[in-house]
């Protein structure tokens, strides 16, 4: 039997990460939800964070998050909600070459807008360089920092972190 990757190495399967994005026509439509949950545990404020219902009801408190991607937008408030730091919204429309990436980042301080930062891959292997384009300070008490950068395009799909460049970094929320 194959060993579960997630369990051994903390990095998804590329059949989970396959299983937690929407199809291409979808993606053409503007900015969607990426849910990296795979796990059985109890756990829900996503689903109670979504006032869209994009976020499908949970049979049990255990189930894995569902998207309905018809009814997702992108807002990203599901990305502040999530305590497992595994919720992400992108958006490939954003222009020909870059993708918009919004990420729950809980260091500080936080990054500013228009601060150049490196990519970092769910290895957290640097895998390019990117600017903010806005953060969302989270909500007290339970609410994670939001961080939206933009991102080469074709690094849409694997960019799940960033590390500040070095001198940077100011909280300009905005």
């Amino acid at each position: 039997m194959k060993p579960d990757v997630l369990m051994t190495t903390g990095i998804p399967s590329k059949e989970q990460i396959d299983s937690a994005t929407p199809p291409g026509s979808r993606r053409k439509q503007g900015p969607f939800v990426v849910i990296e949950c795979f796990q059985e545990i109890p756990c829900d404020p996503c689903y109670h964070s979504c006032r869209f219902g994009a976020i499908k009801p949970f049979e049990s408190l255990n189930d894995i998050p569902q998207v309905d991607w018809e009814k997702c937008t992108g807002c990203g408030v599901c990305v502040a909600a999530c305590p497992g730091l595994a919720i992400f919204v992108v958006d490939e429309t954003f222009s020909d070459t870059e993708c918009l990436i919004a990420m729950p980042y809980e260091f500080s301080p936080l990054p500013g807008k228009g601060d150049p930062v490196h990519l970092l891959d769910r290895s957290g292997d640097k895998v390019g360089e990117g600017v903010v384009h806005r953060v969302v300070p989270g909500r007290k008490p339970q609410g994670t920092p939001v961080v939206w950068v933009r991102a080469p395009r074709e690094l849409s799909l694997n960019v799940r972190n960033l590390l500040p460049s070095a001198g940077k970094g100011g909280n300009n929320c905005v």
